[in-house]
């Protein structure tokens, strides 16, 4: 296996700890290229499978060009990729050329294949004259096979405008195996005054020329970059990527004012610019308002990433949502991930091909409720959904069931319980729950479980933001709330403020 080295990190856009660094611009290519350099929204690679992975990138040598399209117009562009085993780029494994084209916004997905199982790997693309910078990225071990200890962390809720995104910088050097993305990648607001940092576009975003540009702001951001640059990353959006708390086709309010032939328009835009920014498969192509995300990944017979989508086929939240008493949260007529999804996932969960097996998805899992009741956005809205999932686990005999949640920008840890109505019944699995990148500012250190009274299968909270790190072999996960002090100033350095370990076989968390 070929280490990262500094030079690889260099390259990629990264730096070791402490150091900054930007993009490389190759001197000797750049002075002589006709063109502006076109890779300012870096590069990516993601959806690994054992003998091949996505490499992405999107050219766009000026990003917030109000059409969309990142000062490309709309000739046709190609653009070579490289794969090898080193960073020097000495022997290739693997090479190519695609088309960059306006209709997909100059992106390209290449499915890098014929690669070798449980191994790291070194990319670059050239267009117009230019090298990208490097990137390093992992194939996933052999199926029945365990693999190297993987590093895994995940986060979600990466508001531009509520602070910087150090915390990606932070997992960047933690050199993950793979990232997941949980959701609300960007946020489809508008330009408000007095934050730390400020939207491009003064009004809120539901053009696909509105999308691009947005995703073109997010990616210009070098900690972003950095992240991306350091492991293949695995994602699955929320309702932010779309519109604040879309459930299916329906909408929050009419705000803006959309006809429905709009609102589909937008929903289709949303996707469409997704889809051309993430490292996502062929299979994850969007038709219409509509794209295939939720799906299983395989990380040999180590775990088995289920990744859900709980926003693009639920029902509607219940009593008109908000945090509330409502009974109609119990029918077994409502689902949050969908009849179809929640078929799938059962059967997913069956297959037994992995020792863990790990449920990525977007809003909080374990019930969380009070005197007022409990959000009628998260599962518990959909409890029989909740206990139909639950139970189907039990039923299937699954291992070691662990929960991914994003969503509520605060970190919080959970067993889960056979009966959430009996604090006693049996552990049957856990939830993690990453707080934001930067969503929700700075936040205030807050430790104190709220009504942790109520909710005894609560372990853990914190107000701060940041990440989860989890360290995953076939005896134990070990998870690491990383947190951040502000976000407000760039570049703090990231704590570990709680470490839980799950033991293979033993549902439940154990502090450290």
């Amino acid at each position: 296996m070929s280490p990262i080295s500094r030079r690889s990190l260099v390259l990629g856009g990264l730096a070791a700890a402490g150091v900054s660094a930007l993009p490389v611009r190759s001197a000797v290519i750049a002075a002589t290229a006709a063109v502006p350099y076109p890779f300012q929204l870096g590069i990516a690679s993601g959806d690994p499978d054992s003998t091949s992975v996505v490499l992405w990138t999107r050219l766009a040598p000026s990003p917030l060009n109000a059409d969309g399209l990142g000062g490309m117009g709309t000739a046709d562009v190609p653009v070579d990729w490289q794969v090898s085993t080193t960073d020097t780029f000495s022997t290739l494994v693997a090479s190519g050329t695609v088309t960059a084209t306006s209709a997909s916004a100059h992106s390209v997905h290449v499915i890098a294949g014929g690669l070798n199982p449980d191994f790291d790997y070194y990319y670059r693309f050239r267009a117009q004259g230019h090298l990208s910078p490097v990137g390093r990225t992992r194939t996933a071990p052999a199926a029945g096979t365990n693999g190297r200890e993987l590093v895994m962390s995940f986060a979600s809720c990466a508001h531009y405008e509520e602070g910087y995104f150090t915390a990606y910088r932070r997992m960047a050097e933690d050199n993950p195996g793979v990232i997941l993305h949980l959701g609300d990648y960007i946020y489809e607001y508008g330009a408000e005054p007095d934050r730390p940092r400020e939207h491009a576009g003064a009004a809120e975003i539901v053009s696909l020329a509105d999308y691009r540009r947005r995703y073109a702001q997010y990616k210009s951001d070098l900690d972003l970059q950095a992240a991306h640059a350091v492991a293949p990353w695995i994602v699955v959006p929320d309702d932010h990527e779309v519109e604040n708390n879309r459930a299916g086709t329906i909408r929050q309010n009419n705000v803006p004012a959309l006809t429905a032939a709009q609102w589909t328009a937008r929903q289709a835009a949303a996707y469409q610019a997704y889809y051309e920014n993430m490292p996502l498969r062929p299979a994850q192509t969007p038709s219409g308002a509509s794209i295939p995300l939720y799906r299983r990944l395989q990380w040999g017979s180590l775990a088995t990433f289920h990744m859900l989508d709980t926003r693009q086929y639920r029902n509607d939240q219940a009593c008109g949502d908000g945090w509330k008493d409502c009974s109609d949260a119990d029918l077994a007529s409502r689902s949050l991930p969908g009849n179809a999804q929640e078929t799938w996932l059962l059967n997913s969960l069956n297959q037994h091909t992995g020792t863990w097996d790990i449920i990525g998805q977007q809003v909080f899992f374990a019930r969380r409720f009070n005197a007022s009741g409990a959000s009628m956005d998260s599962w518990d809205g959909y409890r029989a959904s909740r206990a139909r999932i639950q139970q189907g686990w039990v039923d299937r005999s699954v291992r070691n069931p662990v929960v991914l949640t994003g969503d509520v920008h605060r970190a919080w840890a959970s067993d889960l319980k056979a009966d959430y109505n009996n604090a006693n019944s049996a552990t049957i699995g856990s939830e993690l729950v990453c707080t934001s990148v930067s969503s929700s500012g700075d936040g205030d250190g807050a430790t104190t479980i709220p009504d942790v009274g109520t909710n005894p299968w609560l372990k853990f909270f914190n107000n701060r933001r940041g990440y989860v790190r989890t360290t995953i072999n076939p005896t134990e996960m070990r998870a690491d709330f990383r947190a951040i002090a502000k976000v407000s100033e760039h570049g703090l350095p990231a704590t570990t403020v709680k470490s839980f370990v799950i033991q293979d076989g033993q549902p439940g968390l154990q502090a450290v």
